[in-house]
């Protein structure tokens, strides 16, 4: 029987399906090693620490004490086994990392596509009117399956059970599904995909928020949130499996409605469009700076707001460091320096993280400018009395300026919770301040992404972001794992000083801005010597 006669509206979904699975053949594998990385690395690093059953009882009496490291973790009743206490330290990361995964697949292959005419010439073949989500929910599918598959190898191959190791794996896959279909929901809302992206961004750190406020307070708020529901199965705990039913009953009604929506809205259209824009642009838009920070301003935002809210948390737990290093060594090892030393060691320590996520930031920014140039925008602006140096020096500056934005915002943040903790409101000034002797090193790893787009445009971004996963391990993980000490080398953050529990290195802050500008220069000669779009 002829497809599209018998289902008109789904026709061409298998055709569709395996050209979004090839086009998203060089993607996604990041992603899966990212989390198969993940999940590897708390599950060695927790046997590791917590060795014996007296160590993991000390480490829940501590835990349970602290409201901040719950909303940060999850249940403590987790804590009973050292399987669940992977669960506790790294299930919420892992669900974000996933539901960004899924976020990310539906939008390009939904939104992105409509905005640019992608899905016009797709919808000029025999292809149903609900193929295109149809397929990008198939692939959801069978990507969040690997990813079950993924999660829960890696921690029966690091040596836990394998029942709740399942469990963690669907309930993960369970949680990215549930995003998937929320998605397609917000997609058929939104005309532009830079809101999709931002409202289901919100959505995420609401099931975040819900998921804390549950596990801190009223148990029943957790259960609002796909996080929350996932916890709740406790893995290797009490290995509930009835909580996966749920993620599966709200991914049912949430593609209904994603269904229902999208016969209710013109075809490259949304609910809600485009804002009508002011008679006579900003003279800020007249450079290439200017329209760069336009554009990326919203993003730049959104990741300071959340640097600011982790540093908060962080912040928040800032003043009982002290006897909880105490009550736990192998962690004041790991963090450096003694337990008299313990604030300023832990501060240091949580600093460096926000760290990364202005690198993060910076990173996403810079390599923005290889994805306007793929998609031709970048030719449209080269038109006008503008050269390449000078194009690509715009989405520098602004990388720089922004991730320099988000490491400030994340030591305020940290600063005032921990000052409102500890009753002096001045550690906010305090830890910006100190947040700011990380910045030459975030600055390197920015640099070396924008030699990547001067020099290798095809593949910058698989060499930018890998270049970041290996400062993130350099930084994290390079003890946990006993990795030699020449491992971390080439990591800027492993040169910079551990401020505030010690005092700023100058030499090494000049050296690692005159690598800055060395890399800068490298990027501009590389955009000078090859051509756009290629």
């Amino acid at each position: 029987m002829n497809t599209a006669i018998a289902h008109p509206e789904t026709a061409g979904v298998s055709t569709l399906v395996r050209f979004t699975m090839r086009r998203e053949r060089r993607i996604l594998p990041w992603w899966l090693l990212g989390t198969a990385v993940l999940m590897a690395l708390q599950s060695v690093s927790s046997q590791n620490f917590y060795d014996t059953p007296a160590k993991l009882a000390q480490l829940r009496a501590t835990m349970e004490a602290n409201a901040a490291i719950v909303a940060m973790g999850g249940p403590t009743r987790l804590l009973e086994t050292v399987g669940g206490e992977v669960v506790f330290e790294i299930f919420a990361y892992l669900a974000i990392v996933v539901s960004l995964m899924n976020m990310f697949l539906i939008g390009r292959n939904t939104r992105s596509d409509e905005e640019t005419g992608r899905a016009e010439l797709v919808r000029s073949a025999p292809v149903g009117r609900r193929s295109i989500i149809v397929a990008a929910l198939v692939v959801a599918l069978v990507v969040d399956a690997v990813v079950a598959v993924v999660v829960a190898g890696t921690a029966v191959v690091t040596g836990l059970p394998v029942a709740g190791s399942v469990l963690v794996g669907m309930s993960v896959a369970g949680i990215g599904f549930t995003v998937a279909a929320a998605t397609a929901v917000v997609a058929q809302v939104f005309e532009n995909p830079r809101s999709v992206y931002g409202a289901v961004t919100a959505l995420i750190a609401v099931m975040y928020v819900a998921r804390a406020i549950g596990d801190t307070g009223t148990d029943a708020v957790a259960w609002v949130s796909p996080i929350g529901w996932g916890q709740r199965t406790f893995p290797y705990v009490d290995d509930r499996w009835w909580p996966l039913a749920l993620f599966a009953a709200v991914s049912a009604v949430l593609i209904a409605t994603a269904f229902w929506l999208s016969r209710r809205r013109d075809f490259g259209a949304g609910l809600f469009g485009y804002r009508i824009g002011r008679a006579t642009a900003s003279p800020l838009l007249g450079s290439p700076v200017g329209l760069t920070w336009r554009l990326q301003r919203g993003a730049v935002l959104g990741w300071a707001l959340g640097a600011a809210v982790l540093g908060g948390a962080y912040g928040s737990f800032a003043d009982s460091i002290e006897q909880f290093l105490a009550d736990n060594p192998e962690l004041a090892a790991y963090l450096g320096g003694d337990v008299h030393d313990a604030v300023d060691s832990y501060l240091a320590f949580t600093l460096s993280i926000s760290a990364l996520l202005a690198a993060a930031c910076g990173v996403a920014g810079i390599l923005r400018a290889r994805s306007e140039e793929a998609r031709g925008l970048s030719e449209l602006i080269l038109s006008a009395p503008v050269g390449r140096v000078r194009w690509l020096t715009g989405y520098v500056a602004v990388a720089l300026v922004g991730s320099a934005v988000v490491l400030v915002a994340g030591g305020f943040g940290e600063g005032l919770a921990h000052g409102l903790r500890v009753d002096e409101p001045l550690q906010a000034l305090r830890l910006a301040v100190s947040a700011l002797a990380y910045l030459p090193a975030v600055w390197v790893v920015v640099a070396v992404a924008a030699a990547f787009v001067g020099w290798a445009p095809e593949i910058s971004a698989v060499l930018g972001w890998t270049y970041y996963g290996y400062v993130v391990v350099a930084l994290l993980f390079i003890d946990a794992f006993d990795l030699p000490g020449w491992f971390a080398g080439a990591s800027p953050l492993r040169h910079t000083a551990l401020v505030p529990l010690q005092r700023p290195d100058a030499l090494a802050s000049g050296i690692l801005l005159a690598v800055t500008v060395v890399l800068t220069g490298v990027a501009w000669a590389g955009i000078r010597r090859r051509d756009i779009g290629r």
